[in-house]
């Protein structure tokens, strides 16, 4: 095992809290607190001054202009985000520099490993394919892939040309795909014949066939990822290789203005109509690059694996632009984090000599519950900063992952951010700290926020109540949603109005400004006039060494109003009974109080989760009301609902 740094050191004052040791905040982009105050004072200068570090065709006017429901930034400035992620490098001499490795499912395939000058010449074939095929700055292109090379290939040729990109995550169903491509109207589509996941063969081509019937998509470029055979519809359909072989590898960028649309990406619409998220090119660009740089402390030495899929905003920013901006080396991982074994994400680590890892507290709380052994087989010296992102992370994963992941020695950066903010906005910054279990930490420099209450008001520190956002605007902040700017306007500034953004989202601010994120609005219980997050009465039982994994959601009740019920999954070994039922409703006790008590606690052997791994608490909230459950088909494990029926005796 290679010789291990100490990057963090426990508060000698403050138990389980940490801070950056004198080598990280030498080695840190932002070491000074002060740093938060100098760009509180003047936002604009402080995001100007980051945008230096980008490449522009031309520099912008004005930094920023602002009316009600509208803002902009570096108005009059010209750029590209491929030529920001790919070009410039090559052009400064780091063309042979490793870009993209390329992780396959089986284990037995070999890595592809792509340099930047390699990634160019592909981006650039595909993206003057897509001009023979008429397609033209301001056109929208589906992506439809699996986490393969092509699938970032994809997205970079699509801006380089100046069209937009709207990436439908490849776990989803046909039908989730249409209304995507109904809504933004897209001119081509780009899938695979399949790929791999847990070791069996899923073909795609089929639900992209169905995904398109109906639809404006002309043409449909397919990759041959797995060789399976696949239904063909000829003048329509055709295969990547082919029409890329014969193209120039060079391809010149298009100048986008840079409030021009980059991408489109759709919220998960698991009520309702899907809403297409507007993301423009300038004020993207320097928060992903600027947001990957700072809260991952990224040098030229870095490889860096976000575990995300880029069907999520996550992947957009921290797979692909984020990482490329910075000229660093990305990690594409295609399957399952348990294919062959509980190993794969450690032993994957070893082999590329990781140094950033950002995963979902889901992935963490699975690996909790597989056990201490699997990362202890694998040398994990390589790491130097751990990431979360996706939800809150309850205080035992976060301790677990720091402990069994980090070694006690990295720290771990606990972001906030959403579809919306297109990059994170609340975080412990590597070189300052401090690093706080459950606590996300101070809004990133430059952008500002509030925690209000229902009536618009300020609340006291260590209250909870809204996390809004501010003027000066994030600037990659979403511009509208595609098609419905009255949905807009109600969805994000309803609430508030135009002076401030609702992230929909509850929290505490403590009195220098770390931030607690307690869950989503919808997950808010009004438990006898208290308002209580499902995400604290989830951190709470999670405290309990026999839990691994807890979701809560509410259930009405006469007296109460609401009340919390718990799915609890146990560790292996652990035995179910009534008085470990007790044993929690008193950790709960021991966590928040007596009001926060569950009033059901069901133990199961699986929660439904989506494709990446989420809970779906619609499902559950369905189940203890009685309310219809809609489809499950796009459920990883839609078995598990029918358990979970017979358990709570639902007869919805």
């Amino acid at each position: 095992m290679a010789e291990t740094r100490k990057w963090v050191e426990p508060d000698p004052k403050r138990e389980n809290w940490f801070w950056p040791t004198d080598e990280l905040r030498e080695r840190a982009w932002a070491a000074d607190p002060k740093i938060y105050e100098e760009a509180a004072a003047d936002p604009l200068a402080f995001w100007a001054k980051r945008a230096e570090e980008i490449s522009w065709f031309r520099r912008w006017d004005k930094v920023y202009e602002e009316e009600p429901y509208a803002f902009r930034w570096f108005l009059g400035g010209k750029l590209n985000l491929s030529y920001n992620s790919l070009d410039r490098h090559v052009e400064a001499g780091r063309g042979d520099k490793v870009a993209l490795i390329w992780e396959p499912e089986p284990p037995d395939e070999p890595n592809r490993i792509l340099t930047y000058k390699e990634l160019l010449a592909e981006v650039s074939r595909l993206a003057n394919a897509l001009k023979s095929l008429g397609v033209k700055k301001g056109d929208r292109v589906g992506i439809y892939l699996p986490m393969i090379p092509e699938a970032i290939v994809a997205m970079q040729a699509v801006v380089r040309i100046g069209a937009v990109h709207s990436v439908v995550f490849s776990a989803f169903s046909a039908e989730a795909l249409r209304d995507r491509m109904l809504d933004c109207e897209a001119k081509v589509l780009i899938t695979a014949d399949g790929y791999y996941r847990r070791g069996k063969l899923v073909s795609l081509k089929p639900n992209a066939d169905k995904g398109i019937a109906g639809t404006k998509v002309e043409k449909v470029i397919v990759v041959r990822r797995a060789g399976n055979e696949v239904p063909w519809n000829e003048g329509r359909d055709i295969w990547y290789h082919e029409i890329t072989k014969d193209q120039p590898a060079e391809c010149p960028p298009e100048e986008m203005d840079a409030e021009d649309l980059a991408f489109i990406l759709y919220t998960s619409g698991t009520t309702g109509k899907p809403k297409g998220v507007m993301h423009t090119t300038g004020g993207y660009a320097v928060q992903a690059y600027t947001t990957c740089k700072w809260d991952f402390n990224l040098h030229e030495d870095d490889v860096h694996w976000c575990t995300a899929d880029v069907g999520w905003i996550t992947g957009h920013t921290y797979i692909n632009y984020g990482p490329l901006m910075n000229g660093v080396t990305t990690v594409v991982y295609e399957g399952s984090p348990d294919y062959p074994d509980y190993g794969r994400m450690w032993a994957t680590i070893q082999k590329h000599k990781v140094t950033v890892y950002y995963t979902a507290p889901t992935a963490i709380r699975m690996h909790v519950k597989w056990g201490e052994d699997w990362p202890k087989k694998y040398d994990l010296s390589s790491l130097r900063v751990l990431g979360t992102v996706g939800e809150p992370i309850n205080e035992e994963a976060w301790l677990w992952y720091f402990k069994h992941i980090g070694g006690e020695r990295c720290p771990i950066i606990d972001t906030w951010w959403q579809t919306e903010t297109g990059a994170t906005c609340v975080e412990a910054l590597p070189g300052i700290g401090p690093f706080i279990p459950t606590v996300a930490g101070r809004p990133f420099p430059g952008i500002r926020a509030k925690i209000l209450d229902a009536g618009g008001q300020p609340v006291p520190p260590g209250e909870g109540g809204y996390l809004v956002l501010e003027p000066p605007f994030p600037p990659s902040l979403l511009r509208g949603l595609w098609g419905d700017p009255e949905k807009y306007k109600a969805t994000y500034f309803g609430e508030y109005g135009p002076r401030y953004y609702f992230t929909r989202d509850g929290a505490r601010m403590d009195e220098v400004g770390n931030i607690r994120i307690t869950g989503r609005v919808d997950d808010v219980m009004n438990v006898a006039g208290h308002r209580l997050a499902t995400a604290e009465v989830e951190d709470a039982l999670t405290q309990h060494p026999l839990v691994s994994e807890v979701a809560v959601v509410s259930r009405p009740d006469e007296v109460k109003g609401e009340v919390p019920i718990a799915f609890a999954l146990l560790k292996a070994g652990a035995q179910p009974s009534d008085e470990l039922k007790r044993e929690l409703i008193k950790t709960v006790d021991q966590h928040i109080g007596p009001t926060a008590r569950p009033a059901e606690i069901y133990f199961v052997e699986d929660l439904p989760k989506t494709r990446s791994g989420k809970i779906m608490r619609r499902v559950l909230k369905a189940l203890v009301r009685g309310e219809p459950v809609g489809d499950v088909t796009t459920l990883r494990n839609p078995e598990s609902v029918d358990h979970l029926k017979e358990l709570v005796g639902y007869e919805g």
